[in-house]
Parts: structure tokens; sequence; C-alpha cells
């Protein structure tokens, strides 16, 4: 497993997504249909311009939302392993989530988490 395995599956990756593209505009009819065009095709018709604005507030709740779910991917291996990886980890641990904690009271302080 070196580097040739590594450029075997990028050019395998970029075969099937070319190929398949490829297939679908070799095989597919293409139609000129304006609904086709449409933002949604969901039966209701499109008013307006599609570029709206949203509040900024939207995001950074969004995001607020990923750094603490992602802190649970890294949480989650830890609670497994805590016995075997002993004090250094448990420092470690503590550390990490004194930081998120600061992050969340910083974001707590700011209002970015009062929801609109």
């Amino acid at each position: 497993m070196g580097p040739a395995s590594l450029i075997i599956l990028f050019l395998a990756a970029i075969t099937f997504s070319a190929g398949g593209i490829l297939i679908s505009r070799i095989l597919v009819k293409g139609t000129k249909n304006p609904q086709k065009g449409q933002p949604y095709e969901c039966g209701i018709p499109a008013t307006g311009s599609p570029w709206n604005q949203f509040n900024v507030g939207y995001y950074l709740f969004a995001l607020i939302f990923l750094i603490f779910d992602v802190e649970l991917v890294f949480m989650y291996p830890w609670a497994v392993e805590v016995k075997q990886l002993g004090l250094p980890a448990l420092i470690e641990i503590v550390v990490f989530l004194f930081i998120l904690f600061m992050g969340f009271l910083y974001a707590h302080k700011k209002g970015a988490l009062k929801w609109m």
C-alpha cells in the first residue's frame, strides 16, 4: 500500500465519475422544458427572485452546532479507550473541554445562541 494504490484509487474515482456523466449524456434524451429550470419542482409556481437574503444569525447558529457536534466525534473514541489511555489522556480531554466551554461562553456572551 504505497503511493501507487493512492494513484490507482484517484484514477478510478475520476473514471467512475466522468464515465457516469458521459453515459448519462449519451443515453438520456435532453428536453428543453421551462419547468425544469425552476428552482424547485414542488408543484407550486415560483414567485420572486431566488436570491433572498437570510439573517446571518442562522449561519452562526449552524456553525456553533457543528462545532459542538464535531466535539462528540473526538469524545466518543476517547470514552471507549479511556482505561487504556490513562492520566495523560484525561488531562488532555479536560483541557479540550475547557477550551470548548470557553468558546461556548464567548458565543453566549456575544448573543450567538439567541434564536431570532
